[in-house]
Order: C-alpha cells, then structure tokens, then sequence
C-alpha cells in the first residue's frame, strides 16, 4: 500500500523513481479505505531532503499512510524555500485538535545546547505532552530521543568531546520482540550527535526497556513500558551520502571533524561509503508501523480519550 502525501510535495517524483508507491491527496480521498494518519515534526533544516529521508521509510510498508508535516515555528528557513514550508507544513495550532495514529520527532542541529536554551523548547515540551494523550504511539530520533528522555523520564544526556559519528554495530538485548521482529542478532545503524544516555540509567528506569545496543554508541532502541514512546537514538532514515555530506560540511567549516567511523571503504574519506544498514532502519520504521500504531490505534481516532488503546495492551 502507498504513502499518501501532499499533492505536489517535492519528495513524490524521487520516491516513484525508485519504485516506492506513494499516492497524492487527490487520488486516496476516492478510495474507501481508512488510512494510518501520521504527523511528523522536522526540526531537521534541509526539510525536503528529511520529509524524504522519512517518506522512503514510510512507504515500504502494506498500510496506507496518510502524513502531515508540522513545523515547529513560522520562521524563515534558511534550506527550505517559505513557498514549501507555506504549501506542505501546518502550525501546531492548526492540529493541536486532532488525534494522530502516529507521530515521528526527528533529530535537530542543538547537539551542544542545553534544552532549556533551545529557543522552542516550551513548544517542543508542549508537543510531547500532547502527544501523549492525542497519539497513539511516539517515534524520537536522535536529538528529540534525548528532549524526549529529559522531558517525560527526567533522564539527563551526556556531552561528548567528539561527535559521535559513523554506522555501528548494534545488538538486540531482549527475546524476540515485536519491534525487533525479523532483526538479526547483530546489525548496524548510523549515528551522528555529540550526546548520548547513561545506559545504565536508561536501563535502571523502571518505565523503560532497552531493546538494543551498541558497545560503542551505547543504548540505541529503547521502548516505554507502556509501549507508547520508542526512542531511536540514531538516524535509521539516513541515506548513503548523509555522513559524508555532514563530514564534507564540517570540515569546510574548519571543526576538523572525525572521519564517521567504519562508514567510507577503508575508513577512507576519499573512497565511497558503504550502505548497511537500510534494510533494519525500514524494518524497524514498518515494525513501528505494525505493532505500536496499526493493531493498537483505534479505527475511528476520535475515540482516543483517557483509556488509550496502549494501555489496553499491557
């Protein structure tokens, strides 16, 4: 089944060029079927190359996903034109009404700052705690892992003197597991912050459990015990040039930036990268899709109130 975007969003022509079914507004409203409804928050800055990154992961799924695209403020972009932030996204205020089956926060370029100095950072508060009445389940990438960690568990992030950057191998830390079904015992995932969790913390948090992990970038996929919040503390929807392009950037800006660890062919910034790790960043995004939005949302979103349909599934 597609994804159902926007008439005319930019992400539509690559996504059919590489054979992945998306279907506009347009077309899905004549059909009778009664689509997953997710909302996406980009904090990323290059918003079409995200909302792309995200729709690629989306679509390789049998639901029919409808998605809205929300941003945080209505400030000028500096990479996305204010034509496509006017046409595509909305304003909280505009949906802060409604129930979603599925919200996705991404990560965000305030690696170094303190989130109690983010310029949005009561709006992004704000965010999550209506997501947790008016979503169904919660996806946090990255940055918004960590926001997300602060905010509802009190769990604080750790600076680190280098960026963590580069695909590392990971490992599965719990029996078979929905959100893990069909991962193999060890995979890899890319990573790019310059914070990570305590683990120790994370695991010894009574309301959460640590699905996967990483002996170098520490805990990785981590769910809430009522199985509404998922934090993934990398970036599965990333694509095979992203680190390089962050890299090249950051050595332009003269940060001397590491080399992404076991990413280039020989650890070789001058050789191509080597992609591993789509095919368990789109299972993981599908098994999401599946488990903690499809066969726990209700069928008609207005009947999401004080008994939600996670707490049902304990």
């Amino acid at each position: 089944m597609p994804v159902r975007i926007p008439d005319n969003l930019p992400a539509a022509s690559i996504l059919e060029s590489e054979n992945i079914f998306v279907m506009s507004e347009t077309r899905a409203a004549n059909q009778d079927i009664r689509p997953m409804r997710v909302l996406i928050l980009n904090l990323m800055p290059n918003k079409i190359e995200t909302e792309t990154q995200l729709l690629r992961l989306l679509g390789n799924t049998p639901l029919q996903v409808g998605v809205d695209l929300l941003r945080i403020h209505d400030k000028e972009s500096k990479h996305t034109s204010v034509d496509h932030m006017n046409t595509f996204y909305r304003d909280f205020e505009d949906i802060r009404h409604n129930n979603y089956d599925g919200l996705i926060i991404t990560g965000a370029p305030l690696g170094k700052i303190d989130f109690k100095d983010v310029e949005y950072w009561d709006h992004i508060r704000e965010i999550i705690d209506w997501s947790q009445q008016h979503v169904t389940s919660v996806l946090f990438l990255c940055w918004a892992a960590h926001a997300g960690f602060y905010h509802l568990y009190d769990l604080h992030r750790q600076l680190l003197t280098n960026k963590r950057t580069g695909v590392f191998n990971h490992r599965r830390t719990s029996d078979p597991h929905p959100l893990l079904r069909g991962f193999d015992d060890e995979f890899f995932a890319p990573h790019s912050r310059f914070a990570e969790m305590d683990i120790e913390q994370v695991r010894q948090h009574p309301d959460l459990e640590v699905l996967a992990e990483s002996d170098e970038a520490g805990a990785y996929i981590v769910l809430s015990r009522d199985n509404h919040n998922v934090f993934v503390m990398g970036h599965p929807e990333y694509q095979k040039d992203t680190l390089n392009e962050e890299y090249v950037r950051d050595v332009g800006q003269g940060l001397n930036p590491d080399i992404p660890k076991n990413y280039y062919r020989q650890d070789d910034p001058n050789q191509d990268p080597i992609v591993r790790w789509h095919s368990h960043g789109s299972l993981l995004v599908s098994n999401w899709l599946n488990y903690y939005v499809y066969q726990l949302t209700p069928y008609d979103l207005s009947d999401m109130n004080a008994k939600t349909p996670w707490e049902n599934k304990k």
